[in-house]
Order: structure tokens, then sequence, then C-alpha cells
């Protein structure tokens, strides 16, 4: 049940833009709770990267005196990687294209965390 609310969430987040390539709500600790992935994409795999960029910038952020993390942003050629926290037990992960409108999707996808935050 939950997880069918998730992924309704994921989904109207991805037609929110064709921009979203991707999408998926893991733990803090990186289980995958629901996803709308690329079949050839390891949801073991996301949820490990996931998991290990929020610590590093969790721990960036606190050390840095830069207040509690909200997001974490990895831009690559072929396009972005955007984690934003859904409470403090879930991320949202959203894959973007390489010319994302970026104001936007940020935007977008904290309304999809706040609401992910609420069922969670």
């Amino acid at each position: 049940m939950r997880a069918d609310v998730l992924n309704s969430i994921l989904s109207e987040l991805n037609g929110s833009t064709a921009d979203i390539e991707a999408s998926a709500v893991l733990s803090t600790d990186g289980l995958m709770m629901a996803s709308l992935l690329p079949a050839s994409m390891d949801e073991d795999r996301v949820g490990a990267m996931s998991a290990a960029m929020l610590s590093l910038g969790d721990r960036t952020a606190r050390e840095l005196a830069r207040g509690e993390l909200e997001q974490v942003l990895v831009k690559g050629q072929r396009g972005y990687v955007l984690m934003v926290h859904a409470g403090n037990d879930a991320v949202v992960t959203v894959l973007l294209k390489a010319n994302a409108r970026l104001g936007l999707i940020f935007l977008d996808v904290k309304r999809a965390a706040d609401s992910i935050h609420k069922i969670i």
C-alpha cells in the first residue's frame, strides 16, 4: 500500500518535466522503498551510492558549519543526480538530463520530498 503511494508520487514527479529521467525513494541507509528506474539500473547500487553521498554530504555540511544538509547535487557530462532529504529517514534521488532547468526541478523535488515525508 505505502509502496503504491510512493510510486504514485514518483510518477507524478517524473511527469512534471521531461528533464527527469528516473527517480527513487530510499531509506537513509540505502534501502530502496520505491523506484522508477530504468531496467538496466541496479537498485541496490543506486541505494548504496545515494547513502554514501548523503553521509558524506551530511558530514561536510556539519564540519564546515553550513547547517543541516538539504540536498546533494552531482553533475556529470551526461546529466545530474539530485538527492533531497524526505524527513530524517528517507531521501529522494532523481536522475536529470544534462540540459535540465534546475530551478523548477528543485521546487518539484522538494514538494515530492515533503509529500513522501508525510507518508513515511
